[in-house]
């Protein structure tokens, strides 16, 4: 059946949870975007607790780009490369999963902290593929901003997310305009679950490490009971 899945479903759960927790907010009242930027990327919208967008769709390719994924292009670059190429179905299906992304900007990586050091290097394709990543996260964000009238939290996770102190500023400091100011030494400093947003900021912005096999374990739990009721 042809419909929007998304993707990372249980990461996005479990830290948005967690991220209203650690903000002091009532999830079932706020707005929330988590931000799971990793090898594969997703962006979401949760409003009073459930989800209302997610930027993946049918499948992960959707959306941001990522490590070898494409993401969004223009649906009509498809038969463009197969038939300019000579490539089947399949060859272009892994083309734009395997073989895009952050290695076919760069040509040389898919691993973020590659491109950082090719980057420093003077490496311009590299330049412009983190340009690239920061510029989907700011888009979706801020689309998902419009979406539900306002945001409460913004939530980092995953292997990049995590991670990149770099990135999240970036990402903070494009939105500064809605009124989200990071913590420099907090953002830098961040380790496990954490507020890195400034005092000052009147959208709160956290760092949460996802847990996924949690939410997987407890979702087990709660549907084994009920089948034993």
């Amino acid at each position: 059946r042809v419909r929007r899945y998304g993707a990372h479903g249980t990461s996005h759960q479990y830290v948005s949870r967690r991220g209203a927790a650690l903000a002091g907010l009532d999830l079932a009242n706020s707005k929330i975007i988590t931000c799971h930027l990793g090898n594969g990327s997703s962006i979401t919208a949760v409003k009073d607790g459930k989800c209302v967008d997610t930027s993946m769709g049918f499948t992960p390719l959707e959306g941001m780009i990522m490590g070898t994924r494409c993401g969004n292009i223009d649906a009509n670059i498809v038969p463009y490369i197969m038939k300019k190429e000579g490539l089947t179905p399949d060859q272009m299906t892994d083309v734009m999963n395997k073989k895009s992304g952050f290695l076919g900007l760069s040509g040389k990586s898919s691993d973020l902290r590659d491109l950082n050091q090719l980057a420093s290097d003077g490496d311009q394709r590299a330049k412009i593929a983190l340009k690239k990543l920061t510029f989907d996260t700011i888009k979706n964000v801020g689309g998902y901003i419009a979406e539900m009238n306002g945001v409460d939290l913004i939530v980092f996770t995953a292997g990049i997310g995590e991670n990149n102190a770099r990135l999240r500023r970036h990402i903070c400091d494009n939105l500064s305009f809605m009124g989200v100011k990071i913590d420099v030494e907090a953002n830098e400093n961040a380790k496990g679950e954490t507020i890195i947003s400034a005092p000052d900021s009147t959208v709160k912005v956290a760092l949460i490490p996802t847990n996924e096999e949690l939410v997987i374990a407890r979702d087990t739990m709660h549907i084994v009971s009920e089948m034993e009721n």
